[in-house]
Order: C-alpha cells, then sequence, then structure tokens
C-alpha cells in the first residue's frame, strides 16, 4: 500500500501464475481484506499446501471452498468463522460447513485449528467430526462457553496444547483434564483482563488439570485467586514442567483460602520441577520464596516477577543461586541498588535484565556501567522533565555484539 494508505496492493493476486510449491500461507494478522477470487485461485494450485490461515475477513462459506481444494491440509486458521454477505454464503447452513469439515476428518490429516475470531456460536458443533485428530486447538479468540465446549473437548483424546480464553470456566477444564491425557501445553487467557473482573476460573480448574494431565510440560494461567494446595499439587503430578506461569491478576494476592503468602506454592514448583526453564510469579510472595527459588531452581533460564519480595533479600537470592538465568523481568518490587549490584558476578551471562518501578539509583546504575563496560545499560525515564527525580524509573540492561543503539530516543540514556 502507499504512504498515503489508499491503495491496497493486491498482493495475493502477485504470485506467479500456474502450480506453485507453496506449503504454507498465513495472513492471519493482516487486518485489510483480500481478493478472494485470487485467493481461492492461488490455493488451488498449490497442491503442496498444508497450513493455510486465513484473516477475520474469510468468511465461512469462502473457507469452505479453499477447504474443498486443500485435501493435505494439517493446520488450519479458520479467519472469523461466521457467514459473510457474499455470493459463496448464500444458501450456507451447517449441514454444509460440517460436510466440509467431515471430509477434512477423513483424511485424518487436520491436527491443528485456529481462528475463531468472530464466531458463530451455532457454527462451532460443524468442527466436530475432526475434533479426534486435533493434537493443536487454539480459541484464544473465541469466548467459548462450557455449554459450547464441554461437548466438543471431549472428544479430542488426541490433543497436546489448547490455548483457551477463561470463560470456558472450571467445568471445562475439569473436562479437559478427563478427556485429553496427552496434554502438553495449557495456556488459559483472561476474557476481561482487569483486577476486579469475574472470576471465571480457579484453583478448582487448576488442581483437575493437575490430576488428569500428568504430561504437562507448560502452562500460563490467569486467574483472580488460587491456593498454595493447588499450586503444590501440579508440581506433584506435573514432575516434567518447563515453564509454570501463573497470572494472579490482582496485586499482592496471597491463599485465598488460609490468607497465608504464595511461598510454599511457588517453592514447590522449584522444588519439585527440575526441568523448570521459565517461572512467571504473581501473589503475595515473601522473600522466603526467592530464597527457595535461589536454592532450587537450577535450569531456571526466564524468570518474572511482579510485586512481590520484602527487600533486596529476594533479588540477591535470585542472582546468586539460580547460575543458569538469562533472562530476569522485575516489575514493582522493593529492589534497590544492594540487590541490583549482587548480580555483578552473572549480569554477563545474561541477555537481559529489566527492571521497572523499583528503588534503583542513578549511582546504583552507573556503578554497574562503569564495572561491567561491555554491557549496555540503559535507562527509560516516562516521567516529564519537570517531575523526574534521582530514582530510576525503568532500567534495561542487555549483551550486545554492536554495542549501544544509535536509535536512541530523547527519554532514554546510555551510561
Amino acid at each position: 500500500m502507499n504512504d498515503d494508505d489508499d491503495e491496497v496492493v493486491d498482493w495475493v493476486a502477485a504470485f506467479p501464475p500456474g502450480t506453485t510449491d507453496l506449503e504454507s500461507l498465513s495472513f492471519e494478522c493482516y487486518v485489510r481484506p483480500v481478493s478472494f477470487a485470487a485467493l481461492e485461485a492461488l490455493v488451488a494450485r498449490s497442491p503442496r499446501l498444508t497450513r493455510l490461515g486465513v484473516n477475520e475477513h474469510v468468511s465461512l462459506g469462502q473457507l469452505r471452498r479453499l477447504m474443498a481444494n486443500t485435501p493435505r491440509l494439517t493446520h488450519l486458521g479458520t479467519g472469523a468463522f461466521r457467514p459473510g454477505d457474499g455470493p459463496e454464503d448464500v444458501g450456507l447452513d451447517i449441514e454444509q460447513m460440517a460436510s466440509a469439515f467431515a471430509s477434512a476428518g477423513r483424511t485424518n490429516t487436520l491436527v491443528s485449528l485456529s481462528g475463531f475470531r468472530e464466531f458463530e456460536p451455532e457454527y462451532l458443533p460443524t468442527i466436530a467430526a475432526v475434533s479426534g485428530n486435533l493434537t493443536n486447538l487454539d480459541f484464544s479468540y473465541c469466548p467459548v462457553t462450557p455449554d459450547q465446549f464441554l461437548p466438543f473437548i471431549g472428544q479430542c483424546h488426541n490433543l497436546e496444547r489448547l490455548y483457551v480464553l477463561d470463560s470456558v470456566r472450571d467445568e471445562g477444564l475439569q473436562a479437559t483434564a478427563r478427556t485429553c491425557k496427552k496434554l502438553q501445553v495449557l495456556h488459559v487467557l483472561p476474557l476481561n483482563a482487569l483486577e476486579d473482573a469475574d472470576e471465571l476460573v480457579s484453583e478448582v480448574g487448576l488442581t483437575a488439570i493437575a490430576e488428569g494431565c500428568r504430561g504437562l510440560r507448560s502452562t500460563l494461567y490467569f486467574c483472580q485467586s488460587m491456593t498454595n494446595a493447588a499450586v503444590i499439587a501440579i508440581s506433584q503430578n506435573c514432575v516434567d514442567l518447563k515453564v509454570f506461569r501463573l497470572c494472579i491478576m490482582g496485586r499482592h494476592q496471597p491463599d485465598h483460602v488460609t490468607g497465608e503468602p504464595m511461598d510454599e506454592g511457588f517453592g514447590a514448583i522449584v522444588r519439585n520441577c527440575s526441568k523448570l526453564t521459565r517461572l512467571s510469579t504473581s501473589g503475595h510472595l515473601t522473600d522466603r520464596a526467592f530464597e527457595y527459588i535461589g536454592k532450587y531452581a537450577k535450569s531456571l533460564r526466564t524468570l518474572s516477577v511482579a510485586f512481590a519480595g520484602d527487600s533486596n533479600l529476594a533479588l540477591q537470592h535470585i542472582l546468586q543461586g539460580c547460575s543458569k538465568l538469562e533472562k530476569l523481568e522485575i516489575r514493582d518490587c522493593p529492589f534497590g541498588d544492594a540487590g541490583l549490584l549482587s548480580g555483578m558476578h552473572h549480569f554477563y551471562n545474561m541477555r537481559f535484565l529489566w527492571m521497572s518501578g523499583c528503588n534503583l539509583t542513578l549511582q546504583g546504575c552507573k556503578e554497574v556501567a562503569r564495572r561491567l563496560p561491555r554491557l549496555v545499560v540503559e535507562l527509560i525515564n516516562s516521567q516529564p522533565e519537570n517531575e523526574r527525580t534521582d530514582g530510576v524509573d525503568i532500567l534495561y540492561m542487555y549483551r550486545s555484539l554492536e554495542g549501544p543503539r544509535e536509535d536512541v530516543p530523547p527519554f532514554v540514556k546510555i551510561l
């Protein structure tokens, strides 16, 4: 498209004519419509196409036409998953879409479904014909309710990766745990990412997953409240966990049953899951939780911390105990210069350190830059010039073979 954003280039029609060797075509993030005639023609002359992901401008009727030309399809991004106003959707009914997926189901090739960005609930059952073959299901944009989700997930016995919104509620996760015994990756994302949003999933759903999906390797779980008991359960049952990212959206939330900090839950995760490489903490955590992390998380490479810890001792436990740590992100924690300087021996081994909303000073950051000259130390200040203090808003340190970047905006200072 041109600089004025007025003229749209028909990039689909720009593919050379004739048979192509195209194996993957995905434009799910492309926000503009494309010529369906050109798209259908391109798909039809691409017999090796196995991956197709369309955007929300492709209707169900058009999707049905595309599926008829892709017999080898393994991965499908459905786009909007609703009928449109075009000629391809005239007279479209549920039976026709069900037939399209039934044809895909008979080939046993389709193993991944995603998209569903503006889905019509009555058409969701049409994908049931391929459910038994699916290893990947992404409902990240699809606010399905338990009534819509349960009949379908009960047939997904081969599912290995599941991405859902918390609209499935604990009932949906319990059904997943009963059926999806091969599950390795689970993401439960928030329908409403606010601290005071309604609680849709809880420790009940997480405990069910822990007990039913013991091969789990990675989870990202958003919720409003949690208990130590549920986190301990997942640490004991899913010992091969490599990624555990628990996001309790309310700040400083303790175990909502006992009122205790979440220290013992996260302590159990790092003690029992020796393969853990990535951890995101949340809830009310004291320095004791970070003592556990520093002592037991010897394989940890990525750590995210927010609104946690009591003192610099927490950061010292991390930097002195986690010898393989490469990426560390810290937000709104009471860590200052003493905690930062405790990691001088390790910073050259890290890819980056990000600290925002902490208690760092300019003097402490300058000391790091002085003692580690091959490290790029950036100070990012989002405050207006007349409101700035000696405190550091954001510290970003990273390794770079090229040295400091040259495109530094006015609010960034490189020491």
